[in-house]
């Protein structure tokens, strides 16, 4: 589930911290970037979770109304579609999920209020209203309800996202990538794979996990050979006065473009640039997007590297 831009977004952020902290740790710093991805990973349950929460919170307000003094007709035979919804009936016996949550415990009780919200706008859709109105719905039916809830009142939720940010500061960057995972998780859960089906790993293999490493590692030990590239090629620029974070970025990017021979120096080139326009100044993208093309230029006419 972690995937690269993930990671890239990561690195980025524990270099710009390592060099605001006078005790530099490599382990440390190691610490700390495998501590974050693992907090990503935890968003991801958490993003499920909610799916099971909004349904346990309906349970039981169908069954506070079942119990009123003087219940009414609708009260007493409430429509029961979202309740034994076979999706989530699944996800919520599910063993990878039940397991991590026993590992790593989180609830969504600290947010009732906005939980229960959440779900009196749910109710009123038009796409409950719809699903509520099919009798005996399938399991494809449940899973298509739940798909369309997630992507059009979770996802990029701007309360959602505000409240996540207070709840982790990890969670900020994570958010829109996570839920884009929760949705592929939806898409593949099936009815035949049943409480066994596999969730999404935290790495997809032991080289995604190693390549997050590789790049931290690489970018702080070879810290004097990436600047002295990137300054030789902004000799127009005033060296000190370029946006320290458009420096981090384009030292993690040359780490990857050296250090990592799967992967096109297009790509590297093209990932960094786009990470730079959400995380530095406007003009950041077009500034790293030259020098760093200037760079690769002088290396592969050098023959100091030789993918595309």
């Amino acid at each position: 589930m972690i995937n690269r831009n993930l990671i890239r977004i990561r690195v980025v952020q524990i270099i710009y911290s390592w060099y605001q902290n006078r005790n530099k740790n490599l382990r440390e710093a190691e610490k700390e970037l495998m501590f974050g991805l693992q907090k990503s990973y935890d968003l991801y349950y958490y993003m499920l979770l909610l799916m099971v929460e909004l349904t346990r919170v309906h349970e039981r307000r169908i069954e506070a109304k079942k119990s009123k003094f003087l219940p009414t007709e609708e009260d007493l035979n409430p429509n029961l579609n979202l309740i034994e919804n076979k999706f989530i009936r699944q996800l919520e016996g599910n063993r990878q999920f039940n397991k991590q949550l026993n590992e790593r415990p989180m609830s969504w009780e600290e947010h009732d209020a906005f939980v229960r919200n959440l779900l009196d706008k749910i109710l009123e859709s038009d796409t409950y209203i719809e699903y509520s109105q099919v009798e005996s719905p399938t399991y494809d039916e449940d899973k298509e309800f739940w798909r369309k809830i997630f992507k059009n009142f979770i996802y990029t939720n701007e309360e959602l996202d505000d409240l996540l940010e207070d709840e982790c500061i990890y969670w900020n960057d994570d958010v829109e990538i996570v839920q884009s995972f929760v949705l592929k998780s939806i898409r593949q859960l099936s009815e035949e794979g049943g409480i066994e089906q596999p969730l999404l790993p935290m790495f997809r293999d032991e080289e995604d996990k190693q390549y997050a490493l590789q790049l931290l590692h690489d970018t702080i030990l070879n810290e004097k050979k990436y600047r002295g590239l990137i300054e030789k090629h902004t000799e127009k620029w005033d060296f000190d006065r370029i946006a320290f974070m458009d420096m981090i970025i384009m030292q993690v990017a040359l780490s990857e473009i050296f250090s990592f021979e799967s992967i096109p120096t297009s790509v590297s080139l093209n990932e960094y640039i786009e990470l730079a326009k959400g995380y530095s100044t406007p003009k950041s993208g077009t500034f790293i997007n030259g020098v760093l093309d200037a760079i690769v230029q002088e290396l592969k006419e050098n023959n100091q590297i030789f993918k595309h």
